[in-house]
Parts: C-alpha cells; sequence; structure tokens
C-alpha cells in the first residue's frame, strides 16, 4: 500500500474511534468528569482546607489538580483502546486488518491516536472543572502538552498489548484494577514523593506514573519531584519499548489470529 493509501486508512481508524468516543459519550466523557470532581471535593476541598499549602507554597488543591488530570489522562487512554482493540478482536474485524495491505503500524497508530484522544479531551474536561475550584497559570506550555501526550500514548500502548493478549472481557479489567489503580495512587497524585521515608520513597521512583505525574505538575506549576530531563526520558523510553512490543505481537498475530 502506498502512502495514500496508508494516510486513507489511518484516518479510516482515527474517524471510526473518535466517532465511538463521541457517541457514547456518556459513557466515555461524563463519568470520569463526575468522579474527578467528587476528588477535587473531597480531597481539595475538605481535606486540601485542613492541610493548607504544600510543596513550592502551593495549596492542596493546586498541587493535586495536575495529578488527579494526569490520572484521567492515563486511565482513560488505556481503557479506550484496550476495550476497543478487544471488540475488534472478538469480533474478527482485525484479522481483516491483518490480512488487508494495511501496515501493521497503520493499525497501531490508528488506535492509539483514537486512544489519545480521548484522553486528551477527558484531561481538558478535567483541567475545566478543576477551574472552579482554584485558579492555574501554566508555567511551560510546551512541557505541559509533551508530557500529556506522552503519558496518553504510554498507556495506549500498554491497553494495546492488554487487548492482544486478553481472552475475555474479564481479562480487560484486571490489569487497571491489580496494576494500573495501585501504581496510580502511589504515583505522587496526592503527595509529594519528598515526604516520604525510606524504602518508600526509593520504592516509588521505580513507578512509571510518578514521572508522568511530576512531567505534567513541573508543565503546569513549575514544580517537580524528579528532574524534568529524567522524566521525559523514562517517558521516552516506554513509548519506544511497548511499541516495539505491540508492533512484534501484530507482526506474529499473538492472539489475533485464529
Amino acid at each position: 500500500m502506498n502512502g495514500a493509501g496508508n494516510l486513507v486508512a489511518l484516518n479510516t481508524i482515527v474517524r471510526r474511534e473518535i466517532a465511538r468516543i463521541l457517541r457514547i459519550w456518556t459513557q466515555t466523557l461524563i463519568p470520569p468528569a463526575i468522579t474527578m470532581t467528587l476528588y477535587f471535593v473531597i480531597f481539595g476541598k475538605l481535606i486540601g482546607s485542613r492541610i493548607g499549602t504544600i510543596e513550592g507554597g502551593f495549596t492542596y488543591m493546586q498541587y493535586i489538580v495536575p495529578g488527579l488530570v494526569m490520572m484521567s489522562i492515563i486511565t482513560n487512554s488505556y481503557g479506550n483502546i484496550s476495550s476497543s482493540f478487544f471488540g475488534a478482536k472478538f469480533s474478527r474485524a482485525v484479522e481483516e486488518m491483518l490480512v488487508s495491505p494495511m501496515p501493521n503500524w497503520v493499525i497501531l497508530l490508528g488506535y492509539v491516536t483514537g486512544a489519545v484522544a480521548r484522553g486528551v479531551i477527558v484531561g481538558a474536561l478535567v483541567l475545566v472543572i478543576a477551574l472552579f475550584f482554584t485558579h492555574l497559570h501554566v508555567v511551560h506550555p510546551l512541557v505541559t502538552l509533551a508530557s500529556v501526550i506522552l503519558g496518553a500514548t504510554i498507556f495506549s500502548l500498554a491497553g494495546f498489548v492488554n487487548a492482544v493478549y486478553a481472552k475475555k472481557f474479564d481479562d480487560i479489567a484486571l490489569v487497571p484494577t491489580f496494576v494500573l489503580t495501585p501504581l496510580t495512587y502511589l504515583g505522587g497524585v496526592f503527595y509529594s514523593v519528598n515526604m516520604l521515608g525510606e524504602p518508600w520513597r526509593s520504592i516509588s521512583m521505580v513507578n512509571p506514573i510518578l514521572y508522568m505525574v511530576n512531567a505534567f505538575r513541573f508543565g503546569v506549576l513549575g514544580a517537580s519531584d524528579v528532574q524534568i530531563g529524567v522524566a521525559f526520558a523514562v517517558m521516552l523510553a516506554f513509548v519506544i519499548g511497548l511499541s516495539i512490543v505491540a508492533l512484534q505481537l501484530l507482526k506474529r498475530g499473538v492472539g489475533l489470529r485464529s
């Protein structure tokens, strides 16, 4: 397939994914907005008013907003591609794509782009809601945007790998419940990692979500618990590594071809 054909194929997958997100917006957009609003009310207003200021002189509400926005981006990017691609696999639509002239990278990029789009839309929605509770000034816009795209891409790729190996719909919920949720809560969303003693601080430093949250927090607030260069190096390494794994799975047809 030539370049124009690849572009048409990619555009078709992306449009289908975005149309799916918007068609069931009451399931894809509203629930995370409601959930994050509750986080803002309970943690930001009720608990935050008792905590006062935190690292860098920010209010607790200001400090947790970047973490909660990134958490919504991560979970929605992951959930979108894992459910969407598994649905395509279940209906055998993936087999049709694999036997077509469409390159594997087009299939992967199309699904990842759709998942990143949902993550960005939900993240923007959550950020707008946060402005009703506190004021924010984005210090480094480019860092903010880059961290959002990389974070969403990483968990879109991870969700893709999960969907490839999943044999039933219950397998889709297994990783978010037992892996993604604990990593998110231990990723510095609600606290500064500098507040932890050893060995918990060292353990937290091997959590990839910590680097995503802090890169986004640095972009929004200008404060971070880790060096920003290290954070982006970790994120880029995950993008490259997971992309290679996902493309190899598509090439070999693991769990996709009957």
